[in-house]
């Protein structure tokens, strides 16, 4: 009589004493997961652990990481590129005067990133 497994196409190998089955994953694509995903992920696996569980058990965790990490990269530069907008920040500034402009320009990014890890990565 057939198991439930082999009666689906699977089989089993003997090693040594014991039966063992055939089992194969599955060709996951390499997704490139920066440093919001890595942030997400570890936001998730510390509070949200029910929701990483089952992101990994469907087997879609790195892609979505991987949006997320689309979505924040995108985000982010639109905040820089606004926020230089609305303080007047140019080029003629960094001709004019690099460190102020390396001052204010680092100032925006720390802003921004704030602004992402609690709109889109802590949430």
């Amino acid at each position: 009589m057939k198991s439930i497994y082999e009666s689906t196409g699977k089989g089993y190998t003997q090693q040594g004493d014991y039966l063992l089955p055939n089992l194969q994953l599955n060709e996951e694509p390499e997704y490139n997961i920066g440093i919001w995903g890595q942030r997400y992920r570890q936001h998730l696996k510390s509070n949200h652990k029910i929701i990483y569980y089952n992101y990994l058990t469907k087997g879609t965790l790195y892609q979505h990481l991987a949006e997320v990490n689309e979505r924040a990269e995108s985000m982010l530069d639109q905040l820089v590129k606004s926020l230089a907008e609305k303080e007047n920040i140019t080029e003629q500034l960094k001709e004019n005067d690099m460190l102020l402009w390396v001052k204010k320009m680092n100032n925006i990014r720390n802003r921004a990133m704030e602004i992402m890890n609690s709109e889109l990565i802590y949430v």
